[in-house]
Parts: structure tokens; sequence; C-alpha cells
């Protein structure tokens, strides 16, 4: 497993726009695959987004394509997560992952038995 540290959260309007980033404590992440899941108070932990170990393939939850944007940058060992257009039920607590796998043929990529390594998240509040 590897140390994951998640940065960027905190409070915004709604209609505003955050930029979440995690890192890893040593080890390289760049042969993994990486996801952001959240989990909002009540509520169970649900997929966000995910990319491919190089970054070519992204995978998004249905609901929230074309307002969030998930990137990496391997030579700084870091992975991103761009929330736009931010709406109230988008608060939650954001966690940052890393798969199992290199990248998923399959839409196994939403469930979070895919990810052996988890953050302790970082909350993310929007006001109304």
């Amino acid at each position: 497993q590897v140390q994951l540290v998640e940065s960027g959260g905190g409070l915004v309007q709604a209609g505003g726009s955050l930029r979440l980033s995690c890192g890893a404590d040593e080890r390289d992440l760049s042969p993994n695959a990486m996801g952001w899941f959240r989990q909002a108070p009540g509520k169970e932990r649900e997929f966000v987004a995910a990319i491919s170990w190089n970054g070519v393939t992204t995978y998004y939850a249905d609901s929230l394509m074309g307002r969030f944007t998930i990137s990496r940058d391997n030579s700084r060992n870091e992975v991103y997560l761009q929330m736009n257009s931010l709406k109230p039920e988008d608060a939650a607590v954001y966690y940052c992952a890393r798969g199992l796998r290199a990248w998923w043929r399959d839409t196994s990529y939403n469930k979070v038995a895919e990810y052996d390594s988890w953050g302790q998240g970082t909350q993310v509040t929007v006001s109304s």
C-alpha cells in the first residue's frame, strides 16, 4: 500500500470551482490507475472519476461527466480533480485512491474493491 494525501478542498459557492490534488509520500504512482471517490454524511462512498496509468483513458460517473475532469502528472507523482459548476449536492469528503490495475476494460473502475490505498480525504463544502 501507499500513503496518499489529498488537498484542495474547502468552501465554495454554488457554481464555483475547486481543484483537488492527490500525491503520494514516496511510492511511484505511475504504474497504477488512480481514482477519486466521495462520501457525503449518511451515504455510501461513491465513484467520481478514474484515470489510467498513463493518463490516456479516463472514466467518470455518468452524472458528473462534463463538470469534473481528472488528470495526472506522473512527473510530479500527482493526480488532480478539477470540479466546475459545483452544486450543493457535490458536498462531501473526497478521497483519492490507487487502483489495483493500470487501466480497466470493463466498468469495475467504479468499485471500491478495485483500489488498495486510500487517502484520508479532503472536505468539499458547497454553499447555495
